[in-house]
């Protein structure tokens, strides 16, 4: 019963929203030299394309999507510290080390790569169910532009 209870008081702790202009992003993609692609992980890439063909459209689209919830996670994060210093700057951010992958229905999540989420759970000692802090991602795109909603959830401090 005390886990059921402990589970009962995670609640929101930090929300990012992004929104990405489809047509700026296109060209940054298609820049020579430009290292957008590399912000991404072979996973994210791989899926992207797979979306495009299966949508007919194309596959900046998609990237513009996963892009927007990298930032939203971002934003997220730093909601939920609060006051408390950021682990990160804008600078050194690992943005490959955040995927936004689908599951076996499409749906998109969140998935941090080992270093960052034990960033994460430093970051917000005692923030977590017994799983550690868990994202919610919600991707979308229509005309111009590609958008992203985030939760993180876990117990607030």
């Amino acid at each position: 019963m005390a886990a059921a209870r402990a589970d009962w008081c995670v609640g929101v702790i930090g929300v990012g929203h992004d929104v990405v202009d489809l047509a700026a992003f296109g060209e940054q993609l298609r820049e020579p030299g430009s290292r957008m692609r590399g912000l991404f992980s072979a996973r994210e890439l791989r899926q992207s394309t797979l979306r495009a063909a299966a949508k007919h459209d194309g596959e900046a689209v998609h990237l513009a999507a996963r892009w927007a919830g990298k930032e939203a996670v971002l934003k997220a994060w730093c909601d939920a510290l609060g006051d408390r210093p950021y682990p990160y700057t804008l600078d050194d951010f690992p943005w490959s080390g955040i995927e936004i992958l689908d599951d076996s229905r499409g749906r998109p999540h969140v998935v941090p790569a080992a270093p960052v989420a034990a960033r994460l759970a430093e970051s917000l000692p005692g923030s977590g169910a017994s799983d550690g802090p868990r994202w919610h991602v919600s991707l979308s795109h229509d005309g111009p532009v590609a958008c992203a909603v985030v939760l993180l959830m876990g117990r607030p401090a």
